[in-house]
């Protein structure tokens, strides 16, 4: 496989948590960001972080973080766009900061079946996960002539660009976002 960056996608404004940064939010007593560091690091060679607050205690990690190039907190597509401008790799995969379950192979997954697409994402048995994604570098004016003429729909993207989904071979719980307090504390 060649060599591939993947972006942490911990940009937003976290209003199902009450306006806290989801990614810092303690999972199991360790930081949301942290649990899909550990997942994604090891299928990856590059590790970046797109954030838009709190950027201190990202960059304490260690790793690079990527601020939106956009303001006014646009969405996943803005944290994506700053991944693919920042990347000096061809490919770049991509997970939201609160998926602390996701497959320890998506990533090459993704790859194995990719095929001539520029832009994948996972699906599982029930659902789209278009933030489980593997993009091509090439796409990044594409993506920002979208965002430009004010498009924040992430599928309707991938799918423009010739994009298709990956089925998943796991188990529905892999792709589980925590998205309120309820499911932080374990009611899923």
């Amino acid at each position: 496989m060649t060599v591939l960056t993947g972006i942490i996608l911990a940009g937003g404004q976290g209003r199902r948590m009450g306006g806290q940064d989801k990614g810092l939010l303690l999972f199991d007593g360790i930081p949301l960001y942290q649990h899909v560091l550990q997942r994604l690091r090891p299928q990856v060679n590059i590790v970046m972080i797109s954030a838009n607050r709190n950027l201190d205690r990202y960059q304490s990690s260690g790793l690079t973080v990527l601020p939106d190039t956009l303001p006014g907190y646009p969405g996943p597509l803005a944290g994506m766009l700053s991944g693919l401008l920042a990347a000096e790799t061809e490919w770049v995969a991509f997970c939201s900061c609160d998926t602390p379950f996701i497959p320890v192979d998506y990533v090459q997954q993704l790859w194995r079946h990719k095929e001539e697409a520029l832009s994948v994402w996972a699906r599982s048995s029930e659902r789209d996960h278009p933030a489980l994604a593997l993009l091509h570098r090439s796409l990044a004016q594409p993506l920002a002539d979208y965002l430009q003429r004010g498009e924040r729909r992430l599928m309707q993207f991938l799918r423009d660009q010739g994009g298709h989904a990956v089925t998943m071979t796991q188990d529905e719980v892999a792709f589980r976002n925590i998205n309120t307090p309820d499911e932080l504390a374990g009611g899923f």
